[in-house]
């Protein structure tokens, strides 16, 4: 189990509470127990988690684990309690963390098609959490059968950047990139939470989305079918804003660096299912790559952020700056220029490059001219995200995908992104 001051000094880096970096560090655990085990074969990952832990690391912190199942005959007490024992056995020897048997609780419930399904609570001692039974933080489960899996399922890396991470790393079967997205696109009609408008505006915005709306829609129709319900339009779920909008703050400020402003996210909605139903009918003017790469090598080597890890300020940098890329907020920077001469800067973070002589370069705008600014991440005194949006000009670059986080690969040839 690793120290508590990694726990504390993560959560100072991503400005967020410690018992939230704690518990994402033990769903790491979890889901390696539970890949190690003979369930890792037939229970498929999906949910907010799937998405923080499998897809996108730059992202809301999430807190529960959820599963489809392939054998409803998992769906048991006993059989759970017997698993979750040996899972808790596992995660023991390996890194030391105790999720004690006896507090384990499982509950089988029929659910509204009248199908077994089962919410289960693992509690925990972890770096952080108090030891005392009465105040031990727990890791909800949501395991269900009663779902319909449309594309095949994907063996994915799970982020877990902490310093006891297995070497040969931490996987788990989880839906594709697609069926993540469809199942995200259906719970928003059918509920309308904050997290699901906070998912589907983020799946929508991400480079990877741009070509594959005919999937994720073929995906979608076939999930309302099987569920029996209208697909989700935005129409028919126009009159859930203010409810939404009233659980903002509550549901996601906890999990997030900085809290977007609500209309930032549901005023895309209309472009969004624009998108997803008459794709070919999308008349935006494509964004260019990148904003002009000023003062950098552009090598076609990747960037390999090892080279940074001593680098703890910078790293700590990177990650709000890609944070406020990927939810379009700019950033309130403290800058020192040559000659020791301090400025501040509002910008719009777009992509991320490195000069000839090793140093990470910031490819920006200034938010009120517009004006380029490519910033040494080296001289950044200081940063805030702050609740100013801003439309892209240019592509941003700066968001991961469920590539290794520790490269910055090439992908638009000779230039560089984050991936």
């Amino acid at each position: 189990m690793i120290h508590k001051n990694e726990i504390r000094e993560l959560a100072t880096i991503t400005n967020l509470e410690a018992h939230v970096i704690e518990k994402d560090y033990l769903l790491g655990w979890i889901l390696a127990g539970i890949h190690q085990h003979e369930i890792g074969k037939t229970w498929v990952f999906k949910g907010g988690t799937c998405l923080k832990k499998c897809y996108f690391d730059t992202y809301r912190f999430s807190e529960d684990l959820d599963f489809t199942l392939r054998y409803s005959s998992h769906i048991d007490q006993q059989y759970l309690q017997k698993v979750f024992a040996d899972i808790s056995e596992w995660i023991y020897e390996e890194a030391g963390i105790d999720l004690p048997v006896d507090r384990m609780m499982f509950d089988v419930y029929p659910n509204s098609r009248g199908v077994s399904s089962c919410q289960g609570r693992l509690f925990y001692r972890g770096p952080v959490s108090p030891s005392s039974p009465r105040q031990m933080p727990r890791i909800k489960l949501d395991l269900s059968v009663d779902e319909v899996i449309v594309e095949p399922v994907v063996l994915n890396a799970v982020t877990h950047n902490y310093s006891d991470a297995p070497k040969s790393g931490i996987h788990i079967h989880c839906y594709n990139y697609a069926e993540v997205f469809a199942e995200k696109t259906r719970a928003l009609g059918e509920r309308t939470r904050p997290r699901d408008l906070y998912d589907v505006i983020n799946f929508y915005r991400r480079p990877e989305s741009e070509k594959i709306a005919f999937d994720v829609k073929r995906i979608l129709r076939k999930k309302c079918e099987f569920k029996g319900i209208s697909i989700p339009t935005y129409k028919a779920i126009e009159s859930h804003k203010e409810e939404c909008v009233a659980g903002w703050k509550q549901q996601l400020s906890h999990q997030l660096q900085a809290l977007p402003p609500f209309n930032s996210f549901w005023d895309e909605l209309p472009t969004f299912f624009n998108w997803l139903y008459n794709p070919e009918s999308k008349v935006a003017v494509p964004l260019e790559h990148f904003p002009p790469q000023q003062g950098s090598s552009m090598p076609d080597a990747p960037i390999n952020l090892r080279n940074y890890a001593h680098k703890s300020k910078e790293l700590g940098i990177l990650d709000k700056v890609r944070f406020a890329a990927s939810n379009h907020l700019c950033i309130r920077l403290h800058y020192r220029k040559k000659g020791n001469i301090e400025k501040t800067y509002l910008i719009e973070p777009y992509s991320l490059n490195e000069t000839s002589e090793g140093n990470l370069l910031l490819h920006s705008l200034k938010h009120n001219t517009e004006d380029i600014r490519a910033l040494r991440i080296d001289r950044i005194l200081d940063t805030q995200i702050t609740d100013q949006t801003f439309i892209p000009k240019y592509k941003i670059d700066l968001i991961p995908n469920n590539v290794s986080n520790t490269m910055l690969k090439t992908r638009y040839m000779p230039k560089r992104s984050l991936s």
